[in-house]
């Protein structure tokens, strides 16, 4: 699938050992990639393209330059649209909808990539992609208490829910910032890492996620963050029923594939390492083949010796 130009949103997919891995990028850099309406629109389409690419396996979140994103572009978000009611109601709701319910609810794993700034609005995208690396040296800060107001939209829902509640209290309401070390500290993000590291540390995540079942990934972080909020009797009913979801769209099955390399091959250890992905969809291949196409296939490859 061909990548779509945007003015303010770059798409750049993985070529050779990075195939599968598709980088979404605020471009943004001459104002640390603040979001602007424009943005939010292009964001959102551009959620709905990758969603549905099958060349897109894993997702990683950045921002062009020396900033992740410096939350909401202040001169266009929000004073341009003071007197123009309809138009600040479709931008919040592009902003909402992309940073939130499309990231959060995307079908393949994603990444946030924090290479510089992160500030205010971009909290949101930060807590919704499934994981998080930053550069040690990325700051961070929710400054909205500095100039008189609260950490908005879910911002301040996003960092209680993270953080612990002392941390989320502590830096939303004292403004003070924090590099990429001290998120990792308070669980904001999983690890931080040196600068030069980042991209490749982000890749090497990425490359660790595709070697997992794609089926079995998307239904674990959906259970994941939905069982958070339940009691223990509506998760156990939940879970129960994304189980059966899980293993009847499964294209493998991963299950029965699973077990037939655990117990009969004895080719793997579930709990040092994983069932081989290719055998599993080469298995599946040959079973699905009619006696037919088998014939031929066989055929093809006499006469290929």
């Amino acid at each position: 699938m061909a990548a779509k130009k945007f003015k303010t949103v770059l798409i750049e997919k993985g070529k050779g050992a990075e195939k599968g891995i598709t980088w979404l990028i605020l471009n943004r850099p001459e104002k640390r990639n603040a979001m602007s309406p424009e943005l939010h629109f292009e964001m959102s389409e551009a959620l709905d393209i990758l969603s549905e690419d099958p060349d897109t396996q894993v997702l990683v979140l950045t921002g062009a330059g020396k900033a992740f994103s410096a939350g909401q572009d202040l001169a266009l978000y929000f004073r341009a649209n003071e007197k123009d009611a309809i138009n600040r109601v479709r931008t919040q709701k592009a902003s909402h909808a992309w940073r939130w319910e499309k990231l959060v609810s995307f079908p393949k794993p994603t990444i946030a990539m924090v290479n510089g700034f992160c500030f205010g609005g971009a909290f949101t995208q930060l807590c919704a992609c499934d994981f998080a690396i930053a550069s040690n040296t990325a700051t961070f800060g929710l400054s909205e208490v500095n100039w008189g107001i609260i950490p908005g939209g879910i911002v301040s829902w996003n960092v209680a829910d993270v953080l612990s509640y002392r941390d989320a209290l502590y830096y939303a309401v004292t403004g003070d910032p924090f590099d990429g070390k001290t998120a990792e500290k308070i669980r904001l993000v999983n690890y931080s890492v040196p600068a030069p590291k980042l991209k490749a540390e982000t890749i090497k995540l990425a490359k660790k996620l595709m070697t997992k079942s794609p089926n079995a990934m998307r239904y674990t972080k959906e259970a994941i963050r939905a069982v958070r909020r339940m009691g223990v009797n509506e998760a156990d009913d939940y879970l129960t029923v994304k189980n059966q979801a899980c293993k009847m769209t499964d294209k493998i099955p991963g299950r029965d594939e699973g077990m037939r390399q655990f117990l009969d091959e004895k080719s793997y250890r579930p709990g040092l390492g994983q069932l081989d992905l290719k055998k599993a969809a080469r298995r599946k291949a040959s079973s699905a083949a009619t006696p037919t196409t088998r014939v031929r296939a066989k055929k093809a490859v006499k006469k290929k010796k």
